[in-house]
């Protein structure tokens, strides 16, 4: 498959330490909580958390809302949830790609339910076409374009996650 790269390794570098550092600066005084939805997330949840200079822990959630497909089904299956409670606890929820926002709504809402002293979200890509007039994320890396991309952890049926880079494919349509 073809694949035409929109943000460089070094891009992606710089912008995740500024972001940590936004991130430090604005929890300074707390102890948060990074939570990787996984698969996506996991090489931008590694890099963003060296770039965290305040006392933190992580955690992990795993959803599925596109199966081997392109586009977001709508419907969303918890696969891993938080290994314990997060009630009263700065709950930051680091996410790979906001696409249509379905997921990431999802989410928040049931997140919030749990009652976390604070619910911020973190997004290395934001599709801001997909859902214009919507902020649906605190912190954000870059806004792209409505196109299939893989890389830096996002994947096309599993493969090209161990790209250092964020890529489009040129003959797939999502």
């Amino acid at each position: 498959m073809n694949y035409k790269v929109i943000i460089s390794e070094d891009e992606i570098r710089e912008r995740v330490k500024e972001l940590g550092k936004e991130i430090s600066s604005d929890f300074s005084d707390k102890k948060v909580i990074l939570t990787g939805v996984l698969k996506g997330a996991y090489i931008f949840m590694s890099d963003l958390s060296r770039a965290v200079t305040i006392p933190h822990s992580i955690d992990f959630m795993a959803v599925s809302s596109y199966g081997s497909s392109t586009t977001s089904s709508g419907v969303v299956r918890i696969l891993k949830d938080f290994d314990f409670p997060i009630t009263n606890k700065h709950i930051i929820l680091v996410e790979d790609i906001i696409d249509s926002g379905l997921t990431l709504k999802y989410l928040v809402n049931l997140l919030k339910s749990r009652s976390p002293a604070s619910l911020s979200v973190c997004a290395l890509l934001d599709k801001k076409s997909k859902h214009p007039g919507e902020s649906l994320a605190d912190y954000v890396g870059f806004e792209i374009p409505d196109k299939f991309v893989v890389g830096y952890g996002l994947d096309y049926d599993q493969y090209y996650r161990n790209l250092p880079y964020i890529a489009y494919l040129e003959n797939i349509k999502g």
